[in-house]
């Protein structure tokens, strides 16, 4: 068998063992979180279908595959399929270039599908893809809840890409590479990115909660508001196809927040010295991570109550976006001046560590530029207006 031959019989495979494999934590990621969202509310959750529940996420899945697949007669036929696809297909090829291990060492081939030189990049340009599987199953609908969904799908998605891409921008200047493997290395050189960058990461962390479309910002499918948004038209297994992309996408953020500020595969490397190895060891240490971020995207849903849009908005644009732009710049004047000058990195950790002091310090002054609405040219403002009691 041809060299070629034989190494993309094995990207596609382990291309399908990823995919299999994260189709399987959605399937239990439903059951899971409802479970502790139960617990945390002081009720039982799903605990009928199989021993303690487990195979509620098997019953979910025969429901949805032969529920009947309702068809609106005004949708556009092939984008209104098309775009779960889409949606599913981005997710799932994003989490390819994550990687879980160190070279060959998986059963003597590399425990990633892809690894590019552009490595984040390709992964953050993937993940917006996704946000045409969005606005094409909103507009392809052909009804107006679908589309005022997809419109502030689409916004959101868009403004907190921004605050996501230039908030990693100060940890690329200090790797000097795009590539995930690069930026593992790098840690295990230095220290966890989140010890010189916990600013940074502050701001990567909200806007991955924006860009999974999780509460607080899970505008979206704001049910109480647009009976579903986007996918209000869908059902079936088509509906379960956009249910999936969600969740994966959370993986992905999981699992990237992992890599870039936490080490990625490896492991605390103090704990060599009890078992040698034990920090470089595949997979397990990744799977740990991701598991924790998880358990925090369920502890904040249990927790905080959803934002209105426009402070949706106005946090995106007034508050991540600047701050994002400022980490830059303190990165950059690091680099510039301080590191020449003999400063370890210690220093940047100090002032990012300072700097998240501030803004929590300031919480309240900060709070009054996403909080409170502009005031119109007309003299009155966007505030919600409430009728004295008696009044008419």
């Amino acid at each position: 068998m041809p060299d070629w031959l034989a190494t993309l019989l094995i990207t596609v495979l382990k291309g399908v063992l990823v995919a299999l494999a994260l189709l399987t934590t959605f399937a239990y990621m439903t059951l899971i979180e409802r479970r502790l969202l139960a617990r945390m509310q002081i009720r039982l959750g799903p605990n009928r279908v199989g021993p303690m529940g487990l195979l509620q996420p098997l019953a979910d899945a025969i429901k949805s595959i032969f529920k009947e697949d309702l068809s609106v007669s005004g949708a556009d036929k092939l984008v209104y399929t098309l775009a779960p696809i889409v949606a599913i297909g981005m997710a799932l090829t994003a989490f390819g270039g994550i990687p879980a291990g160190p070279p060959r060492s998986l059963f003597g081939e590399n425990p990633w599908v892809y690894n590019l030189d552009a490595g984040l990049l390709a992964l953050l340009a993937l993940t917006s893809v996704g946000v045409y599987g969005i606005f094409l199953g909103g507009w392809a609908s052909g009804s107006k809840y679908p589309v005022l969904g997809a419109l502030r799908s689409s916004a959101q998605m868009i403004s907190y890409e921004l605050g996501m891409g230039l908030s990693v921008l100060g940890l690329l200047m200090l790797v000097g590479s795009t590539n995930l493997l690069d930026i593992v290395g790098w840690q295990a050189a230095n220290s966890w990115m989140v010890v010189v960058q916990v600013f940074a990461f502050a701001l990567f962390i909200v806007s991955s909660f924006a860009e999974v479309n999780r509460t607080p910002f899970d505008l979206p499918e704001a049910e109480q508001e647009l009976v579903a948004g986007y996918l209000t038209e869908y059902s079936a297994i088509k509906w379960a196809l956009f249910q999936m992309a969600e969740y994966v996408n959370m993986i992905t953020a999981s699992a990237l927040m992992a890599t870039l500020f936490f080490g990625g595969w490896r492991g605390p490397a103090f704990l060599n010295g009890v078992i040698p190895g034990i920090a470089d060891w595949p997979l397990v240490w990744l799977v740990l991570k991701i598991a924790f971020f998880l358990f925090v995207f369920i502890w904040i849903r249990a927790t905080l109550p959803r934002l209105r849009y426009d402070q949706l908005m106005r946090l995106g644009w007034k508050l991540v976006l600047p701050l994002a732009l400022g980490n830059t710049i303190l990165v950059a004047f690091y680099l510039a001046f301080l590191r020449p000058a003999g400063w370890g990195l210690w220093t940047l950790g100090v002032l990012s560590l300072l700097a998240l002091g501030v803004l929590f310090v300031l919480s309240d002054r900060v709070r009054a530029l996403w909080n409170v609405p502009a005031v119109h040219p007309g003299g009155g403002d966007a505030r919600p207006r409430t009728r004295p009691a008696g009044g008419d």
